[in-house]
């Protein structure tokens, strides 16, 4: 750790979702996809696939596409180690934008004839097993002799459990736990304003119209208290998400097309302000206004695409564990897999090529682990124990 990292470093822990969801099927939206109510419904694997693509471009991001710890790791600058790639991976930290799109898809999915304590029961026995296990192994490898990154102190680790460290201005062990600070709030503002009534096409269309006015306002006011519970930043992004979830539902739904539209212009306007600057020689990586553009709209293009039913023969049963790897590749491929760089690059001697792609599948391979040994076992279990069932 460190307290402040780079811009868009990872994505958000989301997968799949349903047409329509009842209660009971609704358990966890990244096993539904598109049915009738009371029905088992196709999962949708390219959900899958589109959260790979992006994992993978935001490990390229943090691997080859930006300096800082990771020219530490490479012993010189990614720049110097890819010469021509590090440019395009410098657009790799646009996977965490379609993940919030992504997000906003499978929320909004997922609330349809839910409680609120069984949405908070599910989206905790997503999100805690996985990053618990990660928090734990970070900080434990990093205490290691000889290994030169930052460590936290004890106090900080501890309350990095609670996934609350953000607002407490504590020192992060894992950098990417900034989108899942963003992903909780997402969680508690569609909880409170559509879960708890009961989730309807009208509530979500006034839900998003009045989080699009407030979050606008909220940037003009700068006022950090609104800016932290209304994320104007990010608003955009889990918004258009649930408008593409009303388009999946209802592709003539005029309404739902027009929160997507108005949430593309804003996206791409709050991504410009915080990516772009003028060419200067000092920074690592140069991205042009329309650059940044087209990296946004690929991201709502993909989902529209998976809303719309575009790619619905992208269906290879591969997806599935695919997806499941992503959340927990996410938590551990940046600050675990600068030692293995520096391991097999400097250590080793190995090209910087083949150190990228070793690097990604043995973090590949220890997601398999954490998802196999700690998200299988637990989640069921604490899923179960919040919404008071007993097994």
């Amino acid at each position: 750790m460190t307290a402040k990292s780079t811009t868009f470093p990872t994505l958000s822990p989301e997968a799949s979702t349903t047409r329509t969801t009842t209660a009971a099927a609704a358990a966890d939206p990244a096993e539904r996809g598109a049915g009738r109510p009371g029905r088992p419904a196709p999962r949708l694997r390219a959900l899958d696939g589109l959260r790979l693509l992006a994992a993978l471009s935001v490990a390229a991001y943090h691997y080859g596409g930006r300096d800082g710890e990771i020219g530490r790791a490479w012993g010189a600058s990614p720049a110097v180690q890819f010469p021509t790639a590090h440019t395009w991976f410098a657009y790799g930290w646009a996977g965490v934008q379609a993940f919030f799109v992504i997000s906003g898809f499978v929320i909004c999915a997922s609330g349809w004839g839910r409680s609120v304590q069984s949405f908070f029961a599910s989206r905790a026995a997503r999100l805690f097993p996985a990053y618990w296990a990660a928090v734990i192994l970070v900080a434990a490898v990093f205490a290691l002799p000889g290994i030169a990154f930052a460590r936290v102190s004890a106090s900080e680790f501890l309350v990095n459990l609670t996934m609350l460290q953000m607002p407490l201005g504590a020192d992060r062990v894992l950098g990417v736990c900034w989108t899942l600070w963003a992903e909780v709030r997402f969680y508690v503002l569609f909880a409170l304003c559509v879960v708890l009534p009961g989730v309807t096409r009208r509530r979500v269309i006034w839900f998003c119209g009045g989080w699009t006015l407030a979050a606008v306002l909220a940037q003009g006011a700068k006022q950090p208290l609104l800016d932290m519970v209304l994320m104007p930043e990010y608003a955009s992004l889990f918004i258009g998400g649930m408008g593409l979830y009303l388009v999946h539902r209802d592709r003539r739904d005029t309404m739902a097309w027009l929160i997507v539209v108005f949430s593309l212009l804003l996206s791409q306007y709050q991504t410009v302000e915080e990516i772009w600057h003028a060419p200067n020689a000092d920074f690592f990586s140069y991205r042009p206004q329309l650059g940044i553009i087209l990296a946004v709209t690929v991201g709502f293009v993909a989902v529209g695409a998976v809303a719309l039913g575009l790619l619905d023969r992208v269906n290879w049963p591969w997806l599935t564990t695919a997806g499941a790897l992503t959340y927990p590749f996410y938590l551990v491929h940046e600050h675990l897999g600068w030692p293995v760089v520096q391991a097999l690059h400097q250590g080793l001697g190995i090209p910087s090529s083949l150190t990228l792609a070793l690097t990604v599948a043995l973090m590949l391979t220890l997601a398999w682990l954490l998802h196999h040994w700690v998200e299988r076992p637990l989640q069921p279990l604490l899923r179960k124990s919040l919404e008071g069932r007993r097994g």
